[in-house]
């Protein structure tokens, strides 16, 4: 229930004749009207805000940096993509104040390494396979500098290091690699995913779980 002050009247008045304003009554009267459309300065009352400062605030809302935290995921909705649990809300707006520009360039080898590198923190690096002439003397040595048979047309590969990874860490970010590369990749091209992850080095990369992995985790 809202209280009102009984020495308190309206601005509203001001908008009517004068004769009005001799009516204590109707002061106090269109207060409450006061209250639900503009608001009144320093009110405790519901609701704290009137429809138009309500309605004025809404271009906030498609705003990643001004919005409330609760319209985060509904304003992702808008770009088709969803926000990952473990990001932190600076990670959440960042990520959608820079999906926009992205997509301007969507289908790009320059727009699926950003978008890999904002969802996973990783450097990812993506070749696109070119075929090799096989040349004697030039280009000839099978696997090295050559190719028999070629690569497929519209065929790249996507390598990403995966430092330190526990098989958690590891198979949750291959999910997410993947799913972005199908995802964003044009339709009528295809790839590899090759996962690399820190080999066993005495004394440099060594612990493993912590800093190194025995065995082949990629999927």
């Amino acid at each position: 229930m809202m209280t009102i002050d009984a020495r308190r009247t309206s601005s509203y008045l001001e908008y009517l004749p004068a004769i009005f304003s001799e009516d204590p009554l109707l002061g106090r009267f269109l207060l409450a009207f006061e209250q639900v459309l503009t608001g009144l300065d320093g009110s405790e009352n519901e609701p704290r805000r009137g429809l138009e400062q309500i309605i004025a605030a809404i271009p906030q809302l498609f705003d990643p940096l001004t919005t409330p935290r609760e319209f985060l995921d509904w304003l992702a909705g808008w770009v088709a993509l969803g926000l990952r649990a473990d990001w932190r809300e600076e990670q959440k707006r960042e990520f959608l104040a820079r999906i926009v520009p992205l997509y301007r360039r969507r289908g790009t080898k320059q727009n699926l390494i950003e978008l890999l590198k904002i969802y996973t923190g990783l450097d990812p690096e993506i070749s696109e396979g070119g075929n090799t002439v096989f040349q004697i003397g030039d280009h000839s040595t099978v696997g090295v500098d050559t190719q028999l048979n070629g690569n497929a047309p519209h065929y790249f590969r996507v390598h990403v290091t995966i430092p330190n990874p526990d098989p958690a860490t590891l198979q949750r970010q291959n999910q997410i690699i993947r799913a972005m590369i199908d995802l964003e990749k044009p339709a009528h091209t295809a790839y590899d995913y090759h996962p690399a992850h820190t080999t066993m080095q005495i004394g440099v990369h060594s612990q493993i779980g912590v800093d190194t992995l025995l065995g082949d985790l990629a999927h």
